[in-house]
């Protein structure tokens, strides 16, 4: 998957990558599964909440990029 930014919709990361949704749990948007998460950006999200965006964005893109890292290794076994 392409990098998460702060204009990635937060409904499409949880559809994508359900193991994600840790993430933002873990920075107080719990809200994943709402009305507003299908059409709510990251940045937008993070703002109505009062959350750090670039640490949000940064363990997003982590995870995400470990996960990808795991399914690569598992290919080539």
């Amino acid at each position: 998957m392409e990098k998460i930014t702060k204009d990635t919709i937060i409904g499409d990361v949880v559809k994508n990558n359900p193991e994600l949704s840790s993430i933002f749990v873990k920075h107080g948007l719990s809200c994943i599964g709402c009305a507003f998460a299908s059409q709510e950006t990251i940045e937008q999200g993070s703002n109505s909440h009062e959350l750090n965006l670039d640490n949000l964005l940064k363990d997003l893109n982590k995870k995400l990029e470990n996960n990808d890292e795991k399914e690569e290794e598992d290919d080539e076994e």
